[in-house]
């Protein structure tokens, strides 16, 4: 009797985990309660590599406009999230775990895009990309945790094409290195199309900045990220494609566009085992994961994982906890900003078992 109750039982365990491999990779259809179905209205196709969290934030009323950044400090565990609109705070902050922790009483952001966290461990700060055309607008601003302005890059109020001194058109996105280095994105529909390297100090020390479709031109590029292996990756969304670039010289190492025929790629970052690209696709609302190359090789794009979002989300911009590996969406559409963790295989399945 017991040899045979241990066979149910192990022909359960096996079907279980048969039917659960089943769901988790073909197609998952999470929903809700209606009053969550914004949030829950999503699906995942190929392979799972993130779960909605559906308690984060705790108080999503606290978005009042259209949220188009997001930033993360992994060793506070806060979340910056930026947003527009009249009379409304362009800065929320939370924790991590969905607290909500203040806003930024602050009137120099006028039209907030991009949004960056340096020096996380050390002196955390953060740069925010400002696409305004008013008095504070066309420029990148640094900000200390709590909101305090401490410099700012470009001429306020006026949009160009310098270099010295440094100038803005609608900037749309800013990175900065551990070694303190600046990449920037200039050009969200300005007149400028550049990927712009700066020193520690502020000193132009190469540039890429010619319209067009060929290699190292762009056309609204619009987000940009560094990987460990002296690559430069940039989102060229009004081209559909990612290009890429070493990191000292500037010089051209590839591009990639088979995987963005339908809609463009917005924005470009790592998870933090450098295995994963995360690109948002605003007008197709998806997350898409593609798999990063190994060092020397860039290749071809390779679709791993989409998460597909509900009509009108229009995800813009992304960040990614580099301690937990969690995914935060900042979307214009449903004016939120959400939190996808990583799918861990082996505690779901033991869970159902």
């Amino acid at each position: 009797m017991k040899r045979k109750n241990n066979s149910c039982l192990t022909v359960m365990m096996v079907a279980v985990v048969l039917l659960l491999m089943l769901v988790l990779y073909g197609t998952v259809y999470p929903h809700l309660s209606d009053e969550s179905s914004l949030k829950a209205d999503y699906k995942l196709t190929g392979k799972p590599l993130y779960k909605l969290d559906i308690t984060w934030p705790k108080n999503p009323e606290h978005f009042t406009g259209q949220v188009f950044g997001v930033a993360v400090n992994h060793v506070t565990g806060v979340v910056y999230v930026a947003q527009r609109g009249d009379n409304v705070p362009k800065v929320l902050v939370f924790s991590t775990d969905g607290d909500f922790l203040q806003a930024w009483n602050t009137s120099t952001i006028e039209m907030p895009h991009g949004i960056f966290l340096a020096d996380a461990s050390l002196n955390p700060s953060i740069w925010i990309t400002d696409v305004g055309s008013g008095p504070y607008g066309h420029t990148i601003k640094q900000y200390t945790p709590s909101g305090k302005l401490l410099q700012v890059l470009g001429s306020a109020g006026k949009s160009g094409s310098g270099v010295n001194p440094l100038q803005f058109d609608q900037p749309a996105e800013i990175f900065v290195h551990s070694s303190g280095e600046i990449y920037i994105v200039d050009g969200d529909g300005g007149v400028n199309n550049r990927l712009i390297k700066l020193s520690k100090d502020l000193q132009l020390l190469w540039m890429h900045g010619e319209q067009g479709s060929g290699p190292a031109q762009f056309f609204i590029p619009h987000s940009v990220a560094v990987d460990s292996f002296q690559r430069v990756w940039v989102a060229d969304r009004g081209n559909k494609r990612i290009q890429v670039f070493n990191t000292v010289t500037g010089d051209w190492l590839g591009s990639w566009g088979s995987c963005f025929t339908e809609d463009a790629p917005y924005s470009v970052r790592l998870t933090p085992d450098q295995k994963y690209f995360i690109v948002a696709q605003l007008n197709t609302n998806q997350i898409s994961i593609l798999e990063a190359p190994p060092v020397g090789v860039i290749g071809q794009c390779k679709v791993v994982s989409v998460i597909q979002l509900a009509d009108d989300i229009k995800p813009h911009l992304v960040d990614l906890d580099l301690k937990t590996g969690a995914l935060y969406v900042a979307e214009i559409g449903a004016q939120q900003a959400q939190k996808f963790t990583p799918f861990n295989w082996g505690s779901t399945v033991s869970s159902f078992l």
